[in-house]
């Protein structure tokens, strides 16, 4: 089948989803799979239950992670789209390596809320080896993080879990002022509140389902501190940038997921007042959406060929 050309040329799911074959590897997904009307295999995308059988497969065939759960209510993510995040992000990091994806565990990433499902330590680590820090305030989210990486051999050793127990900082607290990271990788609460959150939910999940949902059930769920915080994701990100400047010096790239437009000339300003020597952003696409990321670092560029000399070659 012709590759979807949205997403990224790495991205091992540009093809349809082969059903057959992920049922082999997990046959529970077979009870959820039916014949959409375009007489294809498929699943009904606006059911948890399906969707969590779809991700647990999909781990399980392409990244060879054996056991992945969620608790009921946590943020099942759209693993497409997050392994473009990942793709794209080595890519960046390769740029300033000569061209080449710097693997193996000495390249250290920090997952700002790395959440129940932890799935951006696994893509990271399965597909180039990468060490992870994951931070999270929420204590039940790590203990299920905790379990998935405890629970399957390719992950151990390749997380560390640190909880955030000061609810208004994101990396201050947790990120001592001697541990050299890479990058941060970041997806961040999107909206500024519950019924923000509940209407964007509302309208994904009539979308899907091709009529208007009143009340509907959340088809990759989310936990409150997954979904909203106090100025949604400006508010997040700008938090971020402003803490970012007292690691300066500790981290090449730090980014974030964007899912507003209308954020990114905002957050670029505000990183060129607090003297980014670089700004990116990235796009990404997934079928009908658009989604990107910023990065931004302080280092200049005697300081990135340095750490390129001293981290990555």
């Amino acid at each position: 089948m012709p590759l979807k050309k949205e997403l990224h040329p790495r991205n091992a799911h540009g093809n349809r989803y082969d059903f057959p074959a992920l049922v082999a590897v997990c046959p529970e997904l077979q009870n959820v799979v039916a014949v959409n009307k375009y007489g294809d295999e498929s699943i009904d995308f606006s059911n948890p239950k399906a969707v969590k059988l779809l991700n647990k497969a999909l781990l399980k065939f392409f990244y060879k992670i054996e056991h992945w759960d969620i608790p009921n209510g946590y943020l099942c993510p759209p693993i497409p789209g997050r392994a473009d995040y990942v793709h794209y992000l080595a890519d960046l990091i390769a740029k300033y390596n000569q061209g080449v994806i710097p693997r193996g565990k000495k390249v250290v990433g920090v997952d700002i809320g790395v959440g129940a499902n932890c799935i951006y330590p696994i893509l990271g680590h399965q597909l180039f080896g990468w060490h992870f820090i994951g931070t999270d305030i929420d204590d039940k989210a790590l203990d299920n993080a905790e379990k998935i990486i405890n629970n399957n051999e390719a992950l151990q050793g390749a997380v560390t879990l640190l909880q955030q127990m000061r609810t208004n900082n994101l990396l201050k607290g947790v990120i001592d002022n001697d541990v050299l990271f890479d990058f941060t990788i970041c997806n961040p609460p999107f909206h500024a509140s519950a019924e923000e959150a509940k209407q964007a939910s509302t309208r994904k999940v009539s979308n899907l389902k091709g009529k208007r949902i009143k009340s509907p059930i959340l088809n990759f769920g989310g936990h409150q501190t997954e979904l909203w915080c106090n100025g949604g994701e400006e508010g997040f990100i700008t938090k971020l940038a402003n803490e970012s400047v007292s690691y300066a010096q500790q981290c090449f790239w730090f980014t974030s997921l964007v899912s507003k437009q209308t954020t990114v000339p905002l957050i670029t300003k505000l990183l060129t007042q607090l003297k980014a020597t670089e700004i990116k952003v990235v796009e990404m696409a997934q079928g009908q959406k658009i989604s990107r990321f910023i990065a931004w670092t302080f280092l200049t560029p005697t300081q990135q060929k340095d750490w390129m000399d001293k981290r990555w070659k």
